[in-house]
């Protein structure tokens, strides 16, 4: 449904932010992994029409997103980094609001944010003034606003950050509850926030394409590349000046590293069978 081909954009400065990006997405939940600064949110706001590429296109089933933005914004959810809210008004009354501002029917308002509402857990609290939610329940609020056209395509960049470990699984759980026949884009720079739901993984790295995938091709991709490594405390440093160090547990007289390397380090390192973060570092180290 959506097909990106040789997209750029560029700051008025001349800051390159995205250089030569091409995928092909269609439904599913697909994260968007990169460090910050990777181009994550530039992305973001061109699918959401908020930004034009400067080179490239992005097609939406077929159309041409710049030149006819409309083809997209009557389909699109979208809930940015930043998203603000009126913290007086209750979460009904905030949504109702947002529902009329879209250009919903008046007459299938109500009804539509009370479905929205209970899709996302939020029956309880709809009556109480949304000052008074905790992160989680503001990210609810967000997630809501965004399903009040009942979008082909969802977009949410950064969505967990600032939540605590359980409102991040229940987001998480949240956004696989909405998959199906949507297209839905997760922007993160979080790997679990996307290793358990996510179809398919964009890496991103200043700008650029690293990988485009399954996790499973992310997984294979760095087999013999991530290595189990005991070293004296004292060559630690020496080991991070090195090589790049994804995980490090201090024992008694010494401390157990996991490395990435496309070499052997040292002889006394062992081929470890690497996990989704170490796999996603495995790209970015590749092209570093």
């Amino acid at each position: 449904m959506l097909a990106l081909s040789d997209v750029s954009f560029a700051y008025p400065g001349g800051r390159q932010a995205l250089a030569g990006l091409s995928l092909r997405l269609g439904a599913g939940i697909v994260g968007l992994l990169g460090p910050n600064g990777a181009g994550k949110s530039t992305l973001m706001r061109m699918l959401a029409t908020l930004n034009r590429p400067t080179q490239g296109s992005i097609l939406w089933r077929g159309r041409d997103i710049a030149r006819e933005p409309e083809a997209l914004r009557h389909e699109l959810g979208y809930l940015p980094q930043e998203f603000g809210v009126y913290p007086a008004q209750t979460a009904r009354e905030f949504l109702r609001y947002l529902a009329a501002v879209k250009g919903l029917p008046h007459a299938s308002i109500a009804s539509r944010v009370d479905e929205c509402i209970e899709m996302v857990g939020l029956v309880a609290g709809r009556d109480r003034p949304i000052g008074s939610f905790s992160g989680g329940m503001r990210q609810r609020v967000g997630i809501a606003q965004a399903l009040l056209n009942d979008p082909a395509l969802l977009i949410v960049d950064e969505p967990t950050v600032g939540l605590d470990p359980g409102e991040r699984q229940r987001f998480r759980n949240l956004l696989t509850e909405l998959a199906g026949k949507r297209l839905i884009m997760l922007s993160t720079h979080i790997v679990s926030d996307v290793e358990a739901i996510a179809t398919d993984l964009v890496v991103m790295q200043k700008g650029r394409l690293r990988f485009a995938g399954s996790p499973q091709e992310l997984l294979r991709a760095a087999i013999g590349k991530v290595w189990d490594w005991t070293v004296p405390e004292h060559a630690l440093e020496g080991v991070r000046a090195s090589y790049r160090v994804c995980n490090a547990l201090r024992r008694a007289d010494c401390i157990q590293l996991r490395v990435v390397s496309e070499q052997q380090p040292h002889g006394d390192a062992v081929p470890a069978l690497p996990g989704l973060e170490e796999a996603y570092m495995v790209a970015l180290a590749h092209e570093a």
